[in-house]
C-alpha cells in the first residue's frame, strides 16, 4: 500500500483536476444558454434610441451587449477606419477576409459614436473604390450596441500610426483620430443598404456554437477513466504482492 501512495496521491491531484475543468465546462454552458437567450430577445426587440451620453457611464456588456438601438447624425467619412475582418459571407457569397468600416457618427449635441456600417472585401478598402456610399447629409442608423473588443491571442495589435486596425476599440480610435466625447461602445449596424451596395451590414455574428456540455461529459468521461485505470493497477499490484 506504501508503494501505491505516491501514484494514488498523483491520480488524486489530477482526479481533481479534470473534475475541475469539467464542472468549470458546467459553468459556461450555463452561462453561454443564458447569452443566447438574452441575445435572442435583444436582437428582436424593437429598436430604442441609443443610450444618451450622460448615461454612457452605466453601459456594461452585461445588460447592453446586442441591443437593438438607434441613433441619429451626419457621418464623418474623412475619419473613417478600417478593420480587419474575417466573415462567413462576403458580398458576392463567398467567405473570406475584408474589412469592417467603422465611421464616427456625430449626432446633434456634439457627442459621437463609432459605428460599424458593415463589411467590404479586401480589394475595396480604400474609401475611393466606393465613393457612393459616402454621401453627406443627416442619417439614421439601426444596429446592435457592442462593447469594445478584446484582442484574441492570435490578434495582431492595433497601430493607429499606420492606420491598421485589427480590434474595434472605440477609445483607441477616437484618439487616434482626435475625437472627444466618444462613446464607450460600438453599433454594429443592420442590413439596411448603402448606396452602391457597400459596406454591406447585418452581419453581426449572433449564433453562438454551443459544446460546453460535450467538453464537460468529456472531462467527466477522463476523470472516470483515469479511476479506473489506477484501481486496475492497484488491484493489479496488490495481488502480486507477496503474503506475510
Amino acid at each position: 500500500m506504501r508503494r501505491l501512495l505516491p501514484a494514488g496521491l498523483t491520480v488524486l491531484v489530477a482526479f481533481a483536476l479534470l473534475v475541475g475543468l469539467g464542472v468549470w465546462q458546467l459553468e459556461r454552458l450555463a452561462w453561454k444558454e443564458d447569452l443566447i437567450v438574452k441575445v435572442e430577445a435583444r436582437i428582436h426587440a424593437p429598436a430604442q434610441p441609443v443610450p444618451d451620453e450622460a448615461d454612457w457611464d452605466a453601459v456594461d456588456f452585461e445588460h447592453d451587449e446586442y441591443r437593438h438601438v438607434t441613433a441619429q447624425g451626419r457621418f464623418r467619412h474623412d475619419l473613417e477606419v478600417q478593420v480587419y475582418a474575417l466573415v462567413d459571407v462576403e458580398p458576392d457569397g463567398s467567405g473570406g477576409p475584408g474589412y469592417w468600416v467603422v465611421t464616427p457618427l456625430t449626432m446633434a449635441d456634439g457627442s459621437t459614436i463609432l459605428v460599424n456600417r458593415g463589411f467590404v472585401p479586401m480589394a475595396r478598402k480604400d474609401p475611393a473604390s466606393r465613393p457612393e456610399g459616402r454621401g453627406d447629409g443627416l442619417v439614421t442608423v439601426t444596429g446592435l450596441m457592442r462593447m469594445p473588443e478584446e484582442g484574441g491571442l492570435f490578434t495582431p495589435g492595433n497601430d493607429p500610426q499606420k492606420d491598421d486596425w485589427f480590434v474595434r476599440d472605440p477609445v483607441a480610435i477616437a484618439s487616434a483620430k482626435g475625437l472627444v466625447r466618444v462613446a464607450p461602445f460600438l453599433i454594429d449596424a443592420d442590413a439596411t443598404p448603402n448606396p452602391g451596395g457597400l459596406p454591406v451590414g447585418g452581419l453581426t455574428r449572433v449564433a453562438f456554437p454551443n459544446r460546453h456540455l460535450e467538453y464537460a461529459l468529456t472531462w467527466f468521461g477522463l476523470a472516470a477513466t483515469l479511476l479506473g485505470v489506477f484501481a486496475a493497477y492497484a488491484w493489479s499490484r496488490l495481488r502480486q504482492a507477496p503474503a506475510r
